[in-house]
Parts: structure tokens; sequence; C-alpha cells
């Protein structure tokens, strides 16, 4: 069962290796259509964990050793929604929001990525990948919440503006 683990944690590394490529180009356009000021803070910030996240991948991969490179189309496709979202919204608050929105969906997926890979690769004896697989997921979680207070913000600030 250990080597099979092993496998299933370099194929997901592998995956989220590809996931950070596309994320890392959907944020640098993402950023461009925001107009928040402390989202696009918030995205700043979150730029710079991914690349911390993306260097863990790296350095997870080189324990748990080379998979096959199969894209990871489930990050492309919150790129894809993204887009669209961003695309269709009326005014600049809703565009914001939606694009905490979408940031929600891929940040969720991360955050069962790096859970699921931390799991596996305790498992399997790999305490440096579950080591930085955790330290990836609290990362998540915390960018996931700070969506969540800028979300509020914006809708509060809207809110004042209305009335």
């Amino acid at each position: 069962m250990t080597d099979q683990l092993k496998t299933l944690v370099a194929q997901g590394l592998q995956a989220m290796k590809a996931g950070s490529e596309v994320a890392k180009h959907a944020t640098s356009e993402i950023q461009n259509d925001v107009s928040d000021a402390g989202l696009k803070a918030l995205l700043a910030k979150g730029n710079a964990t991914a690349e911390g996240w993306a260097r863990r991948i790296e350095d997870a991969i080189r324990e748990a050793g080379p998979s096959e490179d199969t894209g990871n189309p489930i990050v492309e496709a919150h790129y894809d929604v993204s887009k669209k979202i961003r695309q269709k919204a009326p005014d600049a608050t809703t565009r914001d929001l939606g694009i905490i929105a979408a940031g929600h969906l891929a940040l969720h997926y991360w955050i069962a990525a790096f859970g699921t890979l931390r799991t596996y690769a305790a498992k399997a004896g790999m305490m440096n990948v579950q080591g930085a697989m955790q330290a990836c997921l609290d990362e998540a979680k915390q960018a996931d919440l700070q969506h969540e207070e800028v979300s509020l913000k914006i809708m509060h600030s809207d809110a004042r503006k209305a009335a």
C-alpha cells in the first residue's frame, strides 16, 4: 500500500504543479480587472503565497519522485469560469464579488488537494511532504477566510453607497 500511496502523492503533486502554473497566469490577468483596493491587495498577497506553494510543491516532487505531467483540468476549469464571470459582470462591484466567488472555488480545490496529499504522504512515511502540504493547507484556509472578509467589506460599502 505504501508504494501505491507514494505513486498517488507523486501524481497529485505533478497535477498541483501544473495547476500552479495556470493559477499564476490567471491571477495576473484577474488583477487587471479588480476595482476594490482591498481585493487588489489580497490578490497580491495571494500571488506571493502561491509562489511559496509552488516552491513547496517542487521540493515535495523531489522527495516523491517525478510523475507524468497530465496538466490540471480542474484549475483550468476554475480559470475559465473566472473569465466568464468577469466578462459578464454588469458593474465593478459585481465583478469584484464574482472574482472572490471564483477565488473561493479555487481555494477549496487547493484545500482539498493539500489536505488529501498531506494525509497520503503521512501514511506513506513522507514526513517532509506531509509538513509542506500542511503548511500550504493552513495558508489556503487563511486565504479563504480573508476572501470572505473582503467580500463582506465590499458588500457593506456597496450597501452604504446605495443608501
